[in-house]
Order: structure tokens, then sequence, then C-alpha cells
């Protein structure tokens, strides 16, 4: 019975030991997967960097540079003139097919909707619960700038989403030209109350 004893002792001193040999280190985490994945090897944009000369990591890009699938938009100005001349100028290059309409459909219910409502009747989730107010619905209402909106041009409807006009802010950085086109078509579909 000794020896059982003693077997049971030693075991318990070498499970003691193993258990506090293996907390001995706080930093050791053991065994990892991906360990970089952990520790970061980039720098962040807030640290100092000895690589650049003004010791910053966020650098500006160059200068004239643009970033890629950038394209400007100054053709017309942000102004009432440039506006008209949108307007009177600008056509809308897409057909209106039905996967263009149903991609423009789309871009208008996640952009668009929430203010002008969903059939473009000035009743959007915004308007109900009165975050904004006197937005025109595209059958019957007066455009801020002049006009019904039921006759707004693709160009004036382009530049609007382009630069914004009121309450309604610019969607260039939102939407791509094209995508821009696309909701032109929608809009003039709903216009004519389709």
């Amino acid at each position: 019975m000794n020896k059982n004893k003693f077997v049971y002792a030693a075991f318990l001193a070498i499970a003691f030991a193993a258990t506090f040999s293996a907390c001995r280190d706080k930093r050791s985490t053991g065994l990892e997967y991906a360990r970089n994945m952990y520790d970061p090897i980039a720098y962040n944009p807030d640290q100092p960097n000895k690589n650049f000369k003004d010791g910053k990591t966020a650098q500006l890009p160059p200068a004239n540079t643009k970033p890629v699938g950038f394209t400007e938009y100054d053709q017309y100005p942000n102004t009432l003139e440039g506006y008209n001349e949108a307007g009177a100028k600008m056509v809308n290059p897409l057909v209106a097919d039905s996967t263009t309409l149903a991609e423009g459909k789309h871009s208008f219910v996640v952009f668009c909707a929430p203010c002008h409502g969903e059939k473009g009747d000035g009743q959007g989730h915004l308007v109900k619960i009165e975050k904004f107010n006197g937005v025109p619905a595209y059958q019957t209402g007066a455009s801020s700038r002049g006009g019904n909106m039921v006759d707004l041009t693709a160009g004036k409807i382009y530049h609007t989403i382009t630069y914004g006009v009121n309450n309604m802010g610019s969607h260039a950085s939102q939407i791509t030209p094209t995508d821009r086109w696309k909701v032109v078509l929608y809009v003039q579909q709903l216009q004519k109350g389709q």
C-alpha cells in the first residue's frame, strides 16, 4: 500500500510541476496558427515611419494623380447655368432595355428611394418619419430650380445626382457614372408613371 501512495504522490508532484512550469512565462501564448495574422507586419497609418522624410506612415498621393477608375465630371460646373447647360447638351449613352432598367432600379432603391420613395412619389421612409420634407414627386412635383419634375431631361437628372441639390447631397462618390445613367433611365420611367 505504501508503494501505491508513493506512485500517486510522485504523479501529483510531476503534474503540479508541469502545470506551473507551463505558466511560467506570462508573455508566451503557446502554439498559434498563422502567427502573422495576430501580429501585423505592416505599419499602422498613425505610426511614425522612419522610411519617409516626414516620418509619417500615411502619405499623400503624388500631385496630379487620380485613383484607378476615377472619372472627372467637370464638363458642367455646379451652378444653375451648368445645370441648364447639362440639361440641354447631355444625352444618355445607354439604351433602356430590361437589364439596364433593372440595374437602374436597384441603384435607385438603394440610394434614392429612402427620400424619393420606391414609386418616385416623394414619400420615402425618411420623409415619412419626418427627417426630410419637401421631396418632390417625379410626376406631379415642381423642381426647386424651376419647371416641373416630369419635364427634367436626362442631363439635368444626371447633374443633380452628381452634385446634389438642396437637402440632397452629391451621390458622385457612391454611384459610378455608368450607374448614374442607369438611374436616370429608371427615373425617366418613373416620370412617365411606369
